[in-house]
């Protein structure tokens, strides 16, 4: 029993379990409505899109966190302008913003002398999270898990049909900039642990196995939860044992649980179809 509970007694495993226990309902919830209204890309290409807010707030001596979150915010705003006011179609908007930002980002961090590790903003240090990470990541964790779950209804009838969503008396533009703004709080508070490469892992996997697990939206959001949760704390305790970075061998869990989750529901639609069978 002691073995199995070694990594427990180590600060800097506490620390990376507390931040996966912090993050996971947060960005699990958000996953849901991703997956729902087909945003799974502008996930990604908003959590590659922060690496030049990350470097010009080095450099002009500011959070890190409030440029990422800027130069997120930007990213997601700019895509759906572009989207709105050309021919181009969403993904292939995404993909020439996400490129651009992430190509300016990488040729900052070049140009510029500064002793900001690039490794740690792309991949992440989980092992190496500080108590005022623990604190930032909870507290933005925290309030946009609590608005999610408090205005899942509404974020819902959003994500399915704005326009009758309008319809009803919804403060549409409201739901939809509000959502692009959670996206980009989430994606910083996983940015100290989690890293932006593998973020969109946390943001999309989740989401996909409740929606191949479950058949009403009020079960997909607890299992899309407990999946995240089962990842993140499962990758930490293995990459312990492992000697393998905790965030890479969270998203090689969620991908194992993605493509079971995927052999269950072909299973149990065969077994459906078999019973339907006269």
């Amino acid at each position: 029993m002691e073995t199995l509970l070694l990594p427990l007694q180590f600060p800097f495993m506490q620390n990376a379990f507390l931040i996966v226990a912090l993050i996971a309902p947060a960005a699990a919830l958000l996953s849901c409505f991703l997956v729902l209204k087909g945003w799974a890309l502008l996930g990604d290409a908003t959590s590659h899109a922060v690496l030049p807010g990350v470097v010009l707030a080095h450099v002009a001596g500011l959070p890190l966190l409030l440029g990422a979150f800027l130069a997120g915010l930007f990213c997601a705003l700019a895509t759906g302008f572009i989207k709105d006011h050309s021919r181009i179609k969403q993904d292939t908007v995404m993909g020439v913003v996400f490129s651009g930002m992430f190509g300016f980002g990488v040729v900052l961090y070049t140009q510029i002398e500064t002793g900001l590790h690039l490794d740690h903003i792309l991949f992440g240090n989980m092992l190496g999270v500080g108590t005022d990470d623990l604190w930032t990541s909870g507290l933005i964790a925290g309030t946009v898990a609590l608005g999610l779950v408090l205005k899942w209804r509404d974020v819902l009838a959003h994500a399915f049909d704005p326009v009758q969503a309008r319809m009803i008396g919804l403060p549409v533009g409201v739901i939809h900039y509000g959502l692009l703004a959670v996206l980009s709080a989430v994606i910083v508070a996983m940015l100290s642990s989690v890293g932006i490469i593998l973020a969109i892992a946390y943001l999309i996997a989740p989401g996909a196995i409740a929606f191949l697990l479950t058949r009403r939206f009020a079960a997909m959001m607890p299992v899309a939860v407990l999946a995240a949760l089962i990842a993140g704390i499962g990758g930490v305790y293995l990459s312990f044992w492992l000697d393998s970075a905790p965030a890479p061998t969270i998203v090689l869990i969620l991908t194992g649980m993605v493509l079971l989750a995927l052999v269950t529901q072909q299973v149990r639609t065969r077994r459906a179809m078999q019973a339907a069978r006269p």
